[in-house]
């Protein structure tokens, strides 16, 4: 894919490729396992949760409409994951007690409500996950060298001159490799992450 291409999601809705497709569920399977384990669903069902979680995903992503609107499309993965959780436990005819004094339905609830403690971890936790998933899946595409100039300046802080003398390098060219890198992350990230995290911020 090159740096100018769309963004995952819009290359999802408008031609719903096996490789989009396949960096989507790459993506987001862990972050769902392991929110579907905070609500008490063992291994044993989790993987099969997760499928359902995706395929409503995959059958819905075409009415998707994102409309500028922050956090649309994380507000929208969060509610099918509350509805497949509804209907994973009414279907077991049991409510589990959860942590504390609340239970399953009372902590969906929180979760479901956008207003609540437990929507602002979801956001959070969502957008740190999916910005440390797409670096992974990005560096392959970098050389070594520019990955390490994008990675001290962006990640660890450090000046663009020390970094130019660090690897031998001008200045310049850690520059660019920092906005190279940038510019590849924001375009995937386009429409999933909406964090105001200053990874993506324009400098």
């Amino acid at each position: 894919m090159n740096e100018t291409s769309l963004s995952l999601l819009n290359r999802l809705q408008r031609s719903p490729d096996s490789e989009s497709w396949n960096r989507l569920v790459q993506l987001y399977s862990p972050l769902i396992n392991a929110w579907l384990r905070r609500y008490d669903v063992q291994p044993s069902d989790a993987d099969d949760l997760v499928q359902e979680v995706l395929l409503a995903v995959s059958e819905d992503l075409g009415r998707f409409e994102h409309a500028g609107q922050q956090g649309a499309f994380r507000g929208w993965l969060k509610a099918i994951l509350v509805n497949r959780l509804r209907k994973f436990w009414r279907a077991r005819d049991r409510r589990p007690q959860a942590r504390g004094d609340s239970n399953i339905d009372a902590r969906l609830e929180q979760l479901d409500d956008p207003s609540s403690e437990m929507s602002r971890i979801w956001n959070r936790e969502h957008d740190q996950y999916v910005l440390r998933q797409l670096l992974a899946l990005s560096e392959p595409h970098f050389e070594p060298a520019t990955w390490t100039a994008f990675c001290r300046v962006t990640l660890d802080g450090a000046k663009a001159e020390v970094v130019s003398e660090e690897l031998g390098i001008s200045r310049n060219a850690v520059v660019v490799a920092k906005c190279r890198v940038l510019n590849r992350l924001r375009t995937e990230s386009e429409g999933l992450v909406e964090s105001a995290s200053g990874f993506f911020a324009k400098s």
